[in-house]
């Protein structure tokens, strides 16, 4: 299975069953992630490891 596949089958859920609140909590996990992952060798990763 695809990534691509994953995110449109999460889409369509979200859709069909009008679980529109649960849209906000996945776009802050995907970005707590992909600042997680852009931090991780750089000297700024100290001071994000510390907000959580």
């Amino acid at each position: 299975m695809s990534k691509l596949s994953i995110m449109s089958e999460l889409w369509e859920f979200l859709k069909v069953r009008k679980k529109w609140w649960l849209f906000p909590i996945v776009f802050f996990l995907l970005l707590i992630g992909a600042m997680l992952f852009l931090a991780e060798g750089s000297a700024v990763a100290p001071f994000i490891y510390t907000l959580f």
